[in-house]
């Protein structure tokens, strides 16, 4: 017996977030209708794989080398084999900047397990999939960003020490969904998972700073927090700004605590924290956060500007 199809009510869609740029896809330009998988591919159905992120300023991708660095650890834990190396990777990156036409943007480079069977073993997921996506990307506007966003705790843990290491930037972000849906429902800009030991891990798409006592404090990655790229450069940077900065594990108390508060990502950059569970940081955005800043804009000047070119 046929099942008909039932007629759906017409909605205007909301996502305005598909591509318009050309893609790579193993080894070829390609336009983003056709940066395609099958339905048997386990990063699909399992979510097998792992991905990175990253930003170019000036057609120049930031920090290339440590973000492909990255994905080779992340394959490497994964147990997946690609047939590209780093300098086809870079060419590709280069490629899909030069045909996206700007100068500045947001590249994903994506790799799945490949195509398999129902089954997860894995055994038979002989061709990884790899691809690189362009995209523009502005998570919040240069007014939140001068006002500060606002964050609540979520009730979804990220568990250490029992399942995959949080420094694999994996394609399983269940845990990172459902903690900004209850942002979204609390009517804040984004969620804070703690461990399941009450430390703090990180937000749901990026690190998270404080100050306290003048010194900057990032939760470490056997808490649960990713290795990230602008959490690394931003330990690096401090210093140079006479700053003391450390890796120390962190509860609520010290983010409600805290005398400046701010979190980043490579698709965020930075972003100042106004309030934590209704209570109002001392300072948003603070000094510390506004010298790191214009450090971090000078880095990116000095490694992306235009004398590259």
């Amino acid at each position: 017996m046929q099942v008909q199809p039932q007629p759906q009510p017409q909605t205007q869609s909301m996502c305005h977030t598909k591509t318009k740029y050309s893609c790579w896809k193993n080894g070829e330009l390609v336009s983003a209708d056709q940066a395609v998988v099958s339905i048997y591919d386990h990063g699909l159905l399992y979510g097998d794989g792992c991905f990175e992120g990253l930003r170019f300023y000036h057609r120049h991708p930031f920090r290339l080398d440590r973000h492909l660095a990255r994905l080779r650890r992340s394959l490497s834990a994964l147990a997946i084999t690609v047939p590209y190396t780093d300098d086809t990777l870079a060419e590709a990156v280069m490629a899909c900047i030069a045909r996206s036409g700007m100068g500045d943007g947001y590249l994903r480079i994506l790799v799945t397990r490949g195509e398999g069977d129902m089954g997860l073993n894995p055994r038979n997921c002989t061709a990884p999939n790899v691809f690189i996506i362009p995209a523009s990307l502005s998570l919040v506007s240069d007014e939140t960003r001068r006002q500060g966003v606002s964050l609540i705790t979520s009730s979804i843990k990220r568990a250490v020490g029992t399942g995959l290491d949080a420094r694999v930037k994996s394609l399983n972000y269940l845990h990172s969904v459902l903690a900004r849906a209850q942002a979204n429902a609390a009517g804040v800009d984004e969620a804070i998972l703690l461990n399941q030991f009450g430390q703090v891990a990180e937000c749901s798409a990026e690190n998270i700073f404080v100050v306290k006592a003048g010194s900057l404090l990032t939760p470490p990655v056997q808490d649960g927090a990713l290795e990230g790229i602008t959490r690394e450069t931003l330990l690096e940077l401090a210093p140079q700004q006479g700053l003391e900065a450390r890796e120390q594990s962190l509860t609520s108390y010290d983010l409600y605590t805290a005398e400046e508060c701010f979190i980043c990502g490579s698709g965020a950059r930075l972003i100042p924290v106004k309030t934590i569970d209704g209570r109002q940081i001392a300072q948003c955005p603070g000094p510390v956060y506004q010298r790191l800043s214009l450090a971090y804009k000078a880095l990116i000047d000095d490694e992306c500007g235009e004398k590259r070119q």
